[in-house]
């Protein structure tokens, strides 16, 4: 099914060049880390609710908190090694290292003001944020025990390279713990490019019902951030990219011309 809206459609869909990525991303979440906004995806709830026990500090983020809960623990990593990429502004970094345990945590970004904000705003005993990019991620090979990645994939410039780049530092027996969308046109070649990575999936579900719940959920906060930092011209495109029910990304998702999946790969 195609996207009705072609300028949503095209953006969708662009893969910014590295510099694009240098500039446009720190330009476009540097209010929200000057918010302390320390997520960034849509969220997850399911139905029945999760009902995931949570600090009172934790609570406002639930249903961005959730999304990394089900993408992280489908394999147990307590005591692993753990890299993520695209750690954005570090919300689920800090939330896995205090209770899945691993022995270790790495969140990298791409961007420095983001990976400076995390450095501050999350300050735990194993927690690690690192600049870099993620089709040449700066790590030896067989340096970690799972690599996580929710909700960045999609505007990587080649996404075939970062894969690659998972398996050369994943050791052997490792995993790959992925949640990510692509508009229906681009499905064909998401699916060719995970099926001829050097990874092993073991599991894979379509969560589009549940990212739209807590699209539903998170609707009044980003509303709330969108009228406070984006000018009154931009805020139709704003809400048609935050998922706010009724607008285009939250509509296009609902009929199908978005499909966001949840995997599991391991390391042979």
């Amino acid at each position: 099914m195609a996207l009705k809206n072609p300028v949503f459609r095209n953006l969708i869909t662009w893969k910014p060049s590295q510099r694009g990525q240098k500039y446009f991303y720190p330009y476009a979440t540097r209010p929200l880390a000057d918010e302390d906004v320390v997520f960034l995806n849509y969220g997850y709830e399911q139905d029945p609710p999760m009902a995931l026990p949570l600090d009172p500090s934790d609570e406002p983020n639930r249903y961005c908190i959730q999304l990394y809960h089900r993408t992280a623990t489908q394999v147990d990593l307590r005591g692993k090694r753990v890299l993520e990429v695209g750690c954005g502004h570090g919300g689920g970094a800090s939330y896995l290292m205090r209770t899945v345990q691993p022995a270790s945590y790495t969140g990298l970004d791409l961007n420095p003001a983001g990976i400076a904000f995390c450095r501050k705003r999350h300050d735990l005993a194993g927690l690690d944020f690192v600049r870099g990019d993620a089709e040449n991620l700066p790590f030896p090979d067989q340096s970690f025990d799972a690599v996580i990645n929710i909700e960045s994939s999609l505007h990587y410039v080649r996404f075939p390279r970062f894969l690659a780049e998972v398996a050369r530092v994943l050791s052997p027996g490792g995993h790959f713990l992925y949640a990510d969308f692509r508009p229906a046109r681009g499905i064909a070649a998401w699916e060719a490019a995970l099926e001829g990575a050097l990874l092993r999936m073991t599991a894979q579900r379509v969560i589009n019902a549940e990212v739209l719940r807590g699209m539903e959920k998170n609707s009044e906060q980003w509303l709330g951030r969108i009228e406070r930092h984006v000018p009154a011209l931009f805020r139709g495109f704003a809400r048609d990219m935050a998922g706010v029910p009724a607008m285009t990304l939250y509509q296009e998702m609902q009929r199908g011309g978005l499909s966001y999946r949840m995997y599991r790969f391991a390391r042979p």
